[in-house]
């Protein structure tokens, strides 16, 4: 008797690690060509050695799954049903047929049924159901196995209607866990939403004869698909469908793709197509599936179709789909085609696919300038708001977006180039046209805005600032479009400026009258323009990705915009609110005391935390360290002063759990301020514990503004997050005998923005050698070295200014724990009112 547990899979095993990793001098197959030599290698050896464990007359093995469908790929198990028609010696075969697997370490999803039995189990389960749609004969009795798989079929073809539900509810589980191919920065290939698993889900529709075959585009979206899970695994070493950042260019280089950016746009086209074709199999199966107890002919015979119902000159709705007219000529009729979109995002109802293949087949292109009539249809279609979203992208796919801007195309599937968006550039210009129609009451010209809203990215994807390289695009689209002069004018300020007041709002004082000057002559002295830009502000944040557009972020871009409004109108600046009550009595307090004090202030999810110390050098680097010790994420940051003691107050969250006791902070502060906690040490043992610094990090760059502060300069860092950079920074500038009147802090995915407004305490000019010092310590310190002093000497400038304290909020995804801000909000953190930057949206 052959004992199993010696009988092994070994020679399977080594002849797949010489296909993954080919011996000296033999190529590298490509992902395709090893996916079939994965494939013949496993049907050779099975079908071998199911001669040899007794698979013959009365029984077949049969693949399911992924050898099943032959795109086998590195890491997938086997899976495999021995199908029999009774035999009493099954178990028999089928130990030696698991066994050698088993042993040799094999994945295997195996099972051993009768047809009867499969069909039933099949009957109640859905993955089992699925799985057997794509079996495929292997070895032994055939005639065995074709009866399974044509019963399986014919099983699931009768009764497709009763799982239409059950199979588009998985599917929205799945994608609510996996999220979507297209958008994620990390795509599961495999589960997410436009993935491999709705391509079967598709193939399931298919051959339940309720739609058609998939076309050519699909198709080649599941072979890049296939494709990068295949390299994937092959340089993982590992079986999981989820492609990292770090893992992009090593799968773009192994398809020759350029870089992980090429990868993730060609990506996100894949994904988008298997999206739209899984939404149109999805509704064409519940219009095509049979009703029960009526069969092919008695439907014909007894059920009318669906109604129509006029929605728009030549446009009707058609069941649960937007449809021409029966008398609708789209050749005759440049319009036509915004009609139908308009209608169908008024209406949240999709469009019949069989009308976008009529309309991009035959609709004219609208000639420059468009009529009236048309400009006036996309400007309604653009104000739909969110119906605007599936309406673009069923377009888009099919060619007909495209065909109204011809500009798209840089930026179609184009990846963002930082963690806060959460959509491709072209996806994300639609979402922000979706939530301006929703501020089109708070401007004067919404037309324009909109327009704004949706052109204010399209200079992206090419190698120049995409600000200036948009409005000169929006300049050429609005001229086709048939805008005034004037108006093409401020639609490319609007594009050219998108910018402007989230990035002044959160880089630079807003109490400062240069600031202020500054935007005003920027614009124009325009109110028009300044209320767009203000509105297309909050629309581009919301549309980049949660927490990106806040209360702190909404109050300080309205407040520079008050002030610039007063300034067009030639009224005086608003004037700064004193510290509070609670404030000024903890400064009293300190001032006759000597010793420093905190006083904390919850307000939801975020804090008022106040510093009050004898006013001395270093405190600013201290309290952000101590800060930055307790993972408390600073949003803003004012500096000031009271009864001859420093008041700093900073708006904070934590990072973690609840806030920290004010007692912890207050005995931290204190022995920071004494030199008896080594801040430095700390914080550098914080960053370790979470990972440590970060890896391929871009070089720090230091830029220098002379002319964007009244009597001072400002400096900007742009470098990567650091736990603790605030802290280093801070201490930097203080060795370096320079007053900071107040600083902001902006973090933008890994990436941050800090921003330092800077007067020398001997009152001599940064001049080009001193600033080169300073800028080399402060990169020092971007780069995680110690700064040269810890705040002893130095010198915190406190403004005898009663300024408002900003607010800011922060974003998830900060990672410098004590002083961060958010990704995408800016985070000041010095000085009245000022925040963190925003913007890059």
């Amino acid at each position: 008797m052959t004992d199993l547990g010696a009988v092994t899979a070994d020679d399977l095993v080594r002849a797949r690690d010489l296909l993954l990793k080919p011996a000296p001098g033999h190529r590298r197959l490509p992902a395709e060509a090893l996916r079939e030599a994965l494939v013949d290698l496993h049907e050779f050896w099975l079908t071998a050695h199911a001669g040899t464990a007794g698979v013959g007359s009365g029984a077949a093995l049969v693949a399911v799954g992924a050898l099943g469908r032959r795109d086998f790929v590195p890491g997938s198990d086997l899976d495999l049903v021995l199908v029999h028609n009774g035999r009493k010696d099954i178990d028999t075969v089928a130990e030696k047929l698991w066994y050698p697997l088993w042993n040799s370490g094999v994945g295997l999803d195996h099972s051993v049924r009768t047809v009867g039995e499969a069909l039933r189990v099949a009957g109640s389960d859905l993955r089992v159901a699925l799985g057997l749609l794509e079996a495929r004969f292997l070895a032994g009795d055939q005639e065995v196995a074709e009866r399974l798989i044509t019963s399986a079929r014919q099983q699931w073809r009768a009764g497709i209607r009763d799982r239409l539900d059950e199979l588009a509810d998985q599917a929205k589980r799945r994608w609510a866990s996996s999220g979507e191919v297209a958008h994620r920065v990390e795509p599961d290939l495999k589960h997410g939403r436009g993935g491999l698993r709705d391509l079967q889900l598709v193939d399931a529709l298919a051959v339940a004869q309720v739609i058609d075959r998939p076309g050519t585009d699909v198709e080649q979206a599941r072979e890049l698909l296939l494709d990068v899970r295949t390299e994937l695994r092959r340089a993982s070493g590992k079986s999981r469908d989820v492609l990292h950042a770090q893992e992009g260019d090593e799968v773009a280089t192994a398809l020759s793709m350029g870089d992980r950016f090429g990868l993730a746009r060609a990506l996100s086209s894949a994904g988008r197509t298997v999206v739209y074709a899984v939404d149109v199999a999805l509704r064409s199966a519940r219009a095509a599936a049979p009703r029960k107890g009526i069969g092919a002919f008695g439907r014909s015979a007894l059920r009318r179709g669906p109604a129509r119902r006029p929605l728009d000159d030549g446009v009707v709705l058609h069941g649960n789909e937007v449809a021409l007219a029966r008398d609708a000529v789209p050749s005759r009729d440049p319009g036509l085609l915004l009609r139908v979109a308009g209608a169908a995002a008024r209406a949240n109802t999709p469009i019949a696919p069989g009308t976008l293949t009529r309309l991009a087949d035959s609709s004219p292109e609208l000639r420059k300038p468009w009529p009236r009539e048309a400009r006036e249809e996309l400007l309604g279609l653009l104000g739909t708001g969110p119906g605007l979203i599936d309406v673009v992208e069923a377009y888009d796919r099919t060619g007909l977006w495209g065909r109204l801007f011809p500009e798209w195309g840089a930026v179609r599937d184009l990846p963002p180039r930082d963690l806060a968006h959460t959509w491709t550039v072209d996806r994300h210009l639609v979402q922000a046209t979706a939530q301006a129609a929703r501020l089109a009451t708070t401007v004067s010209r919404p037309d324009l805005l909109l327009l704004a809203a949706l052109l204010h990215d399209i200079g992206k994807g090419r190698d120049a600032d995409h600000s200036e390289v948009g409005a000169a695009l929006a300049t050429q689209i609005g001229e086709r479009l048939g805008l005034w002069p004037n108006d093409v004018q401020v639609l490319s300020a609007a594009v050219r400026h998108h910018l402007l007041l989230p990035h002044t709002a959160t880089r630079r004082d807003v109490e400062d009258e240069a600031t202020v000057t500054r935007v005003v002559e920027t614009l124009g002295g325009d109110p028009a323009l300044l209320e767009i830009l203000h509105a297309l502000a909050e629309a581009d944040s919301l549309a980049t990705g949660p927490g990106v557009w806040t209360d702190w972020k909404s109050g300080l871009i309205a407040d520079l915009v008050r002030r610039c409004r007063a300034a067009m109108a030639g009224e005086p600046s608003p004037r700064p609110e004193p510290l509070d009550a609670s404030q000024q009595s903890l400064a009293q307090k300190v001032s006759l005391s000597g010793k420093p004090d905190v006083l904390i202030a919850e307000e939801g999810q975020t804090a008022v935390v106040t510093v009050v110390a004898p006013d001395r050098p270093g405190l600013l680097s201290r309290a952000a360290g101590v800060l930055a010790l307790n993972s408390l994420e600073v949003h803003s940051a004012a500096l000031r002063s009271h009864s001859d003691v420093a008041v700093d107050v900073f708006s904070v969250s934590p990072r973690f759990g609840s806030f920290p006791d004010p007692g912890l902070i207050r005995e931290q502060l204190t022995r920071a301020i004494a030199g008896e906690l080594h801040l430095s040490e700390r914080l550098s043992a914080k960053e370790r514990d979470y990972g440590g610094p970060p890896t391929d990090a871009p070089p720090p760059r230091v830029l220098w503004f002379d002319d964007e502060a009244a009597g001072a300069i400002v400096m900007e860092l742009r470098a990567a997050d650091r736990i603790g950079l605030l802290h280093r920074l801070a201490a930097t500038l203080e060795g370096a005998k320079l007053d900071v009147r107040w600083a902001k802090v902006a973090t933008l995915g890994g990436t941050v923005v800090d921003s330092f407004c800077l007067v020398p305490q001997d009152g001599d000019p940064l001049d080009p050698t001193r600033r080169r010092d300073i800028e080399r310590a402060v990169l020092a310190a971007a780069r995680g070295s110690p700064p040269g002093h810890t705040g002893t000497s130095g010198h915190r400038c406190v403004q005898p200014l009663a300024d408002p304290v900003g607010q800011t909020d922060l974003p998830e995804r900060g990672q410098r724990l004590g002083e961060l801000i958010t990704e995408q909000r800016p985070a000041p953190l010095v000085k009245t009112g000022e925040q963190r930057l925003g913007g890059g949206e």
